[in-house]
């Protein structure tokens, strides 16, 4: 006796709308999309510019040139010139800095991110960062003016 596959001729048919599935939002933390240059601290592996993305109270995504052990704790520091007071006819003039603003915060590597890409036809081009979670936010206190350092 024969088997008589079942007709499957519906699944193809253009006629039928598709059932709209909702995107469900998981992330405990609302993302702010911004790229920032960040300082990675590490006590094994020194200090090193970065780019940090994708900021959010839990954590972020930083671009760097190496990637630390997963499970490394290192300090992110946000740092931001400010500038002095000036009146506006010297505003398009002069902007002078009179110090800087940080934001300091341990985090743990929790991810490593390797991406290859093309830029043209024949440019390979490769970045690397790092998923980082945020484990506290440090008060980093008065500074040291710079004169000061050896």
């Amino acid at each position: 006796m024969k088997r008589r596959l079942p007709d499957l001729s519906h699944v193809l048919d253009e006629s039928r709308p598709l059932p709209v599935v909702p995107i469900l939002e998981k992330r405990i933390h609302t993302r702010f999309d911004k790229a920032f240059l960040v300082v990675i601290g590490s006590e094994l592996y020194g200090d090193s510019f970065a780019i940090a993305r994708n900021i959010s109270g839990g954590g972020c995504l930083v671009e760097m040139s190496y990637a630390p052990p997963l499970g490394t704790i290192v300090t992110v520091h946000f740092q931001y010139v400010r500038y002095a007071e000036v009146s506006e006819a010297d505003k398009a003039q002069f902007c002078i800095p009179s110090g800087i603003d940080e934001i300091v915060a341990r985090a743990e590597v929790k991810h490593h991110h390797y991406l290859n890409f093309a830029r043209g036809s024949d440019d390979a081009a490769s970045a690397r960062g790092i998923g980082l979670r945020f484990i506290e936010f440090v008060d980093v206190g008065p500074r040291i003016d710079d004169d000061r350092i050896h």
